[in-house]
């Protein structure tokens, strides 16, 4: 008799764990959106902080938060910490450097969503980035063998329709065309589908290698953020070298820099979580949700946004589209004849 409490107390748990990740996926994400936009658009005395620092920060403070994790994993004890890692990471290099591929698509695809921020309102950015649904979809299919639903094709074209809603050009494009130049649009709009792209193929890539192998995720999004932090530092001396050398590595550095940095750092955590407790539907509420909160937040206080209504009709088929593609059909009793 004592075990149906029990049992009713884990699924209690279960549910609270579900929707506590997924509340923290739509503030992670919300937040990240909106902070990185004001980051790059505020205009202060002094250089501005190099987004290219900020990612190689970001990547060594998701080590940090993973070593923590397995720390935690291994009964807080350093030696069994130090095995792991011994273990999993140096005693395995062929494994390790199978991650060096989606760490550097990664590693370009942070770089380019600062540049896609850099030149589009939070809104239409959210709204477009959803477009990695699709990627990841055809990478799914071409690399995994994944088989699509019905539901799932549909929820593609919907999607491509609903992306190609919001970027159609509008008046308020126009007047707004006199802070942000057109050329500037579309280097943020390439910046994005280039992002789009890098983010399907990398998480099929992960998501083949976790099916092939048993070790953790945090021992893996170790592995990326060490190959992260090489490849992000490779970027800076190419990129950035000369202004690092004159104005040093955290320079323009302020309170809202760190904010975008540590919140860039949570992601890959969080949406590790959110696999493990949530299912499709509710990321796709989560998503939603997110795309709403940035477009309030975008037009009430950032002021860099006007929506439409071809923005809103795109926006809406957007978010149907996402719900659409994490629906599971249950197969019913008495099947239907076409």
């Amino acid at each position: 008799m004592e075990r149906l409490p029990l049992a009713n107390e884990d699924k209690t748990m279960s549910a609270n764990l579900k929707y506590l990740s997924l509340g923290i996926l739509v503030f992670q994400t919300t937040s990240l959106v909106l902070t990185m936009r004001y980051s790059r658009t505020l205009k202060e005395e002094g250089p501005r902080y190099l987004s290219s620092t900020a990612v190689v920060v970001a990547e060594l403070l998701k080590i940090m938060a993973c070593l923590l994790l397995v720390y935690k994993d291994s009964k807080c004890s350093l030696r069994a910490l130090n095995r792991v890692l011994h273990d999993e990471i140096l005693n395995k290099p062929m494994e390790t450097l199978k991650l060096a591929i989606p760490s550097g698509i990664y590693t370009l695809q942070n770089n380019l969503l600062y540049v896609a921020l850099s030149n589009l309102d939070a809104a239409t950015y959210q709204v477009t980035y959803q477009l990695k649904i699709l990627t990841t979809a055809l990478f799914s299919v071409s690399m995994l063998s994944k088989k699509l639903g019905v539901y799932q094709w549909l929820s593609l074209v919907i999607l491509m329709t609903g992306v190609a809603f919001v970027q159609w050009p509008s008046d308020s494009q126009e007047i707004d065309s006199k802070e942000l130049s057109a050329g500037s649009q579309f280097v943020g709009l390439m910046a994005v589908l280039t992002a789009c792209f890098s983010s399907g193929f990398a998480g099929v890539y992960f998501e083949k290698i976790l099916k092939e192998t048993k070790q953790s995720v945090w021992i893996r999004n170790i592995q990326l953020g060490f190959f992260g932090s090489i490849f992000g530092l490779m970027g800076v001396y190419i990129y950035d070298g000369e202004l690092v050398s004159k104005n040093g590595f955290f320079q323009g550095y302020n309170r809202l820099t760190w904010i975008v940095v540590v919140l860039q750092a949570l992601g890959g955590l969080v949406i590790a979580a959110v696999i493990k407790y949530a299912d499709n539907i509710l990321k796709g509420f989560a998503t939603s949700l997110s795309i709403i909160l940035s477009t309030l937040i975008s037009y009430f206080w950032l002021q860099d946004f006007v929506p439409t209504s071809v923005f809103f009709l795109g926006a809406i088929l957007v978010i149907a589209a996402t719900f659409l593609y994490g629906y599971d059909p249950k197969p019913a009793g008495n099947p239907i004849k076409a």
